[in-house]
């Protein structure tokens, strides 16, 4: 990785890792830096042989957030605009990838960068990472990660982290269900690589489905939802890799997928 490189790129089988690489600047989600994780994203998501993707940042944090330095400079309601609609797009593009995206988290994740985690399908942290919506320190409320936060954290607990600004600590983010899992730092790249590992194992063509419904039926009726699900099930059943994982069940050995 060069040091002109704001976003590094990494791919091995079918996982690929995307490390943001401002480290100086705790990782700040830069326009540039916008630009260059959408325009991946995108990329990633017309490929049919990636299984997961792993996001992490590089240095000593996950990431701190839109970079106030920058945005502080361009005082217009149209650059502001245009900046929260390139983030809103980056978490819709995580959300809308085929397979899962793991957010691997050490140091900090603060304001976009908790949205940031937010967004991600799964997310494995240090122990003694720590999580904020810090906007609100500065006059700032953290209007547009509270979207994610909302949609991972209880509602009076994420409206205390909005109003606070205060810092919460992994366990707390693990029992409020922003992360699944909190493990000791020096673990936290044996917890990813198996996390990794144990859905590379699965029929791709299931978690693509799954990963697709998942998000469809959160947002519609229940009625509507099963609806949805039964439809999704049914073509399930009809790919090759069905066929050939319960074949594999029926006859006591590990599929082979296709």
């Amino acid at each position: 990785m060069s040091d002109n490189e704001i976003l590094e790129v990494r791919r091995t089988g079918s996982r690929v890792d995307l490390t943001l690489n401002r480290p100086n600047q705790y990782n700040a989600l830069s326009e540039d830096l916008l630009a260059a994780l959408k325009a991946e994203l995108d990329r990633l998501a017309a490929d049919p042989t990636i299984g997961c993707v792993v996001l992490s940042g590089a240095g000593k944090a996950f990431c701190a957030g839109h970079d106030l330095r920058q945005m502080h400079g361009q005082r217009r309601l149209d650059y502001y605009r245009s900046l929260f609609a390139a983030c809103a797009e980056v978490m819709e593009a995580i959300i809308a990838l085929p397979v899962p995206v793991i957010a691997r988290v050490h140091g900090i994740a603060t304001a976009a960068g908790c949205q940031l985690v937010g967004a991600c399908d799964l997310a494995i942290a240090s122990q003694d990472a720590r999580f904020a919506v810090s906007g609100i320190n500065v006059g700032l409320f953290c209007s547009t990660p509270a979207v994610a936060l909302t949609r991972n954290v209880p509602a009076k607990p994420a409206f205390e982290m909005l109003v606070t600004g205060e810092f919460i600590s992994a366990q707390t983010a693990e029992n409020w269900g922003l992360i699944n899992h909190a493990v000791p730092a020096d673990q936290l790249d044996a917890e990813i690589d198996t996390l990794a590992a144990t859905i590379a194992a699965k029929s791709p063509d299931a978690i693509r489905r799954g990963k697709a419904l998942f998000y469809a039926q959160r947002e519609v009726h229940r009625a509507e939802a099963y609806t949805l699900a039964a439809e999704v099930m049914a073509q399930n059943m009809m790919d090759e890799n069905t066929a050939e994982g319960i074949e594999a069940f029926l006859e006591k050995r590990a599929p082979v997928w296709r």
